[in-house]
């Protein structure tokens, strides 16, 4: 409901003058909003006064005015601590109400693009009053006659005029506004953490309570701040002032030019104005003067300060060190690379106790999750520098593409996302080598993309702009499409144009739309002109008609399987969909790479639509096996006839190393996944794990344990989990005695960190599975930290498995030990293992509690919540639980990731009690994770007709695999 006090006119012109006063002007706002401040409590956020005028016909905002320059001016009354009083003789205490409101006041300047007796903006959860309307050009006021919330989903704030607003005049708006700080992770919201030493005394002590108001507005939430032209091809310029409590520190978008003291409570700062940006990139943050920053160290040629910021002892401890080191490297990549300088002079990194997604890439005040931003050497994972790096290098790409360049709409985000997922492999291989995870990267985006696109519900990574219309549906777009696909999709480009030319494209297009916004065609129009440029390169590949090449890719959902037939050469191509009924008329253009084991030279054949071919080259001559796909470069799964897979299978176990990596780990991916589609029978697929037992390398292990956790999904609950356990002990048996003697001794390969990988998921797959020495070593470990009187000797490395398996086998005792560590626990890496520990539990009265925790904020923040309930949701024992859980609590639960919680807690689901119960669920109101359940239901769909098809084949073959192992044990 509405907060119980306004502004009058007076007031708001005494408002619109401090926008641009002197300090005078300040103090007079600091008089005039503590009186009208003084008698506020606390209320729940304001709501919109009902209207029945009708909506406008589409949700976007008219184009009859051209937003130049904000100037923003805003009071945020937090208290950052709160310090309680009172001894044992006096039970008097003083405690001062938390104040979770801000005022404000903005002027936006901008020009009329078309005749209007109207002023269309966004504004929710804003009690907004005293506007005024000036044309700059003759320096008089318009009057205004009416001012309307719409009551949609447009969240429009609808000024009517007196008089109109003419073609190319320039004019202003005064608004003045307050609102309250958000509790749920959006838009200016707090955010909480414990000063000092964490143990159990300061936990306890409300006088370590510390609070930070920061800002998190991607990607429609700028208009819960300030009323403003909330749409991103609606680009100003933002000058910005915070006025803030005494002992607190204000940070924003551009640097601090003048700051100063008010009074004994107030002081306010005032930042430089930034280039021209899209609102949701708008950022600032109140943070108690105690926080730190370190400044990485920088070279004579280095112009742009990076600070970065965390909790006091984060800092002293030199936990946000690497962070800072490793931005620079980055930063100076980036640079190089697109020939562009970042375009603000600093750029500070903000560690935030609590925020959701990981990070955000506001220009010049990037906020992350402290785990993301935060190593603790010696406690830390070598594996968690990896995903800082990754981390920092997908938000710094974004300084350019995004910030400087950036779509027109939402239907283009994986303009912004996928190439700054694309740029992070290249970014972090390039500055640490040592990592070795471009590979990694790249399968895991890979993966990611053919699983979701796999299905008829997905959508193309451009759909057409008028089907994203809501804050729902544009958060729909926030999805592996957008990200993973757009990264394959954008790697297969630049394979088909060759690196330098799509660098060069790359380098021209952010030349020529600095500061402003594009779509998909301007995107291949200059990798197109940068082709042109370079025909007499001999390195350049075939580049004729890039958009034509493309476009298939972009604008239609779903991606081919390519069939290939080695007997007669045909080959062709269909979309691959789970449900392999579904019909579909969609092609691509192909380009397809092969090589065969008659001859290791790479060839190439085009297919342009979805009719069969013949290709010679296809013909297997003399028995040879032919391999397409080479590194996994196209977009697309691959078939053969049974004969040429039977040769690739009998390769592997004859000499795995004749396969190129990425294709050992992909043709165990097409095989499982050609077998979910019944494009192949269930036993190839599983017939293509016989090679690991001498496989070494992280990738195909990684891809056979995936794939088979869908089995594990489908039949854990069924008679067909205990032959397929003892198969996956057996297998794993060798790989994790490569590795045993490290483990044992608390060691990890230094050198290689795909090995490192590799040694992780021995660990988990051994354990899992009940190889005894396994258990027994993750039991003992465990026991001998809970003994130590908190001296841990696990690697860091290792403590995610050995942590989860030792509480799988453990009791009461176990877990509360794991709890009481993450509760005492400052390190938000060690923090993150013991939190998805705590839900491998098998004891189902625990994994309640648990569940009940995620409801209390002092136990599991918020950003945690739908991660802790996916977690929970993976473990057979606490499935059914979390899907009661959250049709119960779905309010609370989906303030996170709602889409990421109903993928976890419906991956199980394989029959039809489960799919009617889903299919109820549509009825609620789920927000952004609407589309999330037309998914699962899909799935569930395709695996309830799997289950049904495949699983005796599947118990069959699991069990004479099993009695070819008890035959060789007698």
């Amino acid at each position: 409901m509405p907060l119980k006090f306004g502004t009058t006119k007076a007031i708001a012109i005494a408002f619109g003058v401090l926008t641009v006063s002197s300090i005078g002007g300040m103090f007079t706002m600091i008089i005039l909003f503590k009186a009208q401040t003084q008698n506020i409590t606390m209320t729940p956020p304001p709501t919109l006064p009902p209207t029945t005028m009708a909506p406008p016909p589409d949700m976007r905002l008219p184009k009859s005015l051209v937003p130049q320059k904000y100037e923003i001016v805003l009071a945020v009354h937090l208290y950052t601590k709160i310090i309680e009083e009172g001894n044992g003789s006096n039970p008097n205490i003083t405690t001062p109400n938390q104040t979770m409101i801000f005022t404000g006041n903005s002027t936006v300047h901008f020009q009329c693009a078309q005749k209007t007796m109207s002023i269309f903006l966004n504004s929710r959860y804003l009690n907004v009053s005293s506007p005024v309307v000036l044309n700059e050009n003759t320096k008089r006021n318009i009057k205004v006659s009416g001012m309307k919330h719409r009551d949609d989903e447009s969240d429009f704030l609808e000024l009517e005029l007196m008089d109109p607003l003419e073609t190319g005049g320039n004019y202003s708006l005064f608004l003045s506004f307050h609102g309250e700080v958000s509790d749920n992770l959006e838009a200016l919201y707090l955010s909480r953490y414990t000063d000092g030493i964490f143990d159990y005394e300061s936990v306890d002590d409300p006088n370590a309570d510390r609070f930070i108001a920061a800002t998190n507005l991607q990607p429609t939430d700028a208009r819960k701040v300030f009323p403003c032209f909330d749409e991103p091809d609606m680009k100003a310029v933002f000058k910005l002032t915070i006025i803030h409590r005494r002992e607190t520190r204000a940070l924003g978008n551009a640097a601090p030019y003048e700051s100063n003291i008010l009074d004994d409570e107030w002081q306010y700062t005032i930042f430089r104005a930034t280039p021209k940006m899209s609102t949701y990139l708008f950022a600032f943050a109140v943070v108690d003067d105690s926080f730190k920053s370190i400044t990485s160290p920088s070279s004579d040629t280095d112009r742009v300060e990076i600070n970065t910021y965390a909790r006091p002892e984060a800092i002293n401890a030199g936990h946000a060190d690497y962070a800072g080191d490793i931005a620079r490297k980055l930063l100076r990549f980036y640079e190089s690379q697109f020939e562009m300088k970042y375009s603000m002079e600093k750029i500070d990194q903000l560690a935030l106790p609590d925020l959701y997604p990981a990070a955000m890439e506001n220009w010049g005040l990037i906020t992350y999750q402290e785990g993301f931003l935060l190593y603790q050497e010696g406690v830390s994972s070598l594996l968690h520098k990896e995903d800082i790096a990754t981390v920092i290098a997908h938000e710094l790409a974004h300084q350019w593409f995004g910030n400087e360049v950036t779509m027109k709409w939402w239907n283009d985000l994986w303009l912004n996302e996928g190439i700054a997922t694309y740029l992070s492999y290249i970014a972090v291989d390039s500055v640490e080598p040592t990592f070795n995870i471009k590979e990694i990267s790249i399968m895991n985006d890979l993966h990611d993309a053919f699983r979701e696109d796999a299905l008829a519900s997905s959508h193309p990574l451009s759909p057409a702009s008028k089907e994203i219309n809501t804050t729902d549906h544009i958060l729909g777009m926030f999805d592996s499409i957008s990200y993973s696909k757009g990264a394959i999709v954008l790697r297969m480009l630049a394979n088909h144009v060759g690196e330098v030319v799509f660098n060069k494209g790359l380098q021209m297009y952010l030349k020529a739309f600095q500061y402003g916004n594009v779509e998909k065609d301007d995107l291949l129009k200059y990798i197109q002109m940068a082709a042109n440029q370079n025909r007499g390169n001999k390195a350049v590949r075939n580049t004729e008609d890039i958009a034509g090449f493309m476009n298939p890719w972009t604008t239609q959902s779903g991606y081919p399987v390519i069939t290939i037939n080695t007997t007669n050469g045909q080959v062709y191509q269909k979309q691959f969909l789970f449900n392999n009924s579904a019909n579909s008329s969609n092609s691509w253009t192909v380009e397809i790479e092969f090589i065969s084991n008659a001859s290791s030279k790479f060839e190439k054949v085009y297919l342009y639509n979805n009719k069969p071919v013949n290709k010679e080259a296809f013909i297997a001559k003399n028995g040879e096996w032919i391999l397409a796909n080479i590194n996994c470069i196209g977009y697309y799964r691959v078939n053969y006839n049974p004969e040429n897979w039977e040769r690739l299978l009998a390769q592997l176990q004859k000499n795995r190393h004749s396969i190129p990596l990425l294709n050992r780990g992909q043709l165990i991916d097409d095989a499982f996944n050609l077998a979910r589609a019944k494009l192949v029978n269930v036993t190839l697929a599983l017939n293509s794990t016989l090679f690991l037992t001498k496989e070494t390398e992280f990738l195909p292990w990684e891809s056979a344990v995936r794939n088979l956790e869908y089995f594990i999904l489908m039949f854990d609950r069924s008679e067909v989990y205990g032959p397929m356990q003892t198969y996956l002990r057996e297998q794993v048996r060798e790989l994790y005695n490569v590795f045993k003697n490290d483990t044992d001794d608390d060691r990890v390969p230094q050198n290689d960190h795909s090995l490192q990988y590799t040694q992780l998921l021995a660990i988990k797959l051994a354990c899992s599975n009940g190889l005894p020495e396994c258990v027994e070593m993750a039991k003992q470990k465990y026991a001998a930290w809970m003994e130590s009187n908190n001296t841990n000797s696990i690697h860091p490395n290792l403590r995610s498995e050995i942590y989860c398996q030792a509480v799988a086998a453990g009791e009461k005792e176990e877990w509360e030990f794991a709890w009481d560590m993450y509760q005492t626990s400052s390190n938000t890496s060690e923090k993150e293992q013991l939190r998805r520990a705590l839900s491998c539990t098998k004891k189902i009265w625990l994994l309640s509690r648990y569940l009940d925790y995620t409801l209390d904020p002092e136990k599991i923040r918020l950003m945690d919540v739908a991660s802790t309930i996916y977690y929970i949701a993976q473990n057979s024992a606490g499935q059914a639980l979390a899907w009661n859980f959250i049709r119960a609590n779905w309010d609370y639960v989906s303030q996170g990731d709602g889409a990421m919680l109903i993928a976890g807690v419906t991956s199980r689901f394989s029959t039809e009690f489960e799919l009617e119960e889903l299919m109820r669920f549509q009825n609620y109101d789920l927000g952004g994770a609407s589309r999330a359940v037309s998914l699962a239901i899909e799935q569930t769909q395709v695996n309830i007709q799997w289950v049904k098809e495949n699983k005796d084949d599947v118990l069959r073959w699991f069990e004479q695999k099993t009695s070819s192992v008890r035959q060789k044990e007698y």
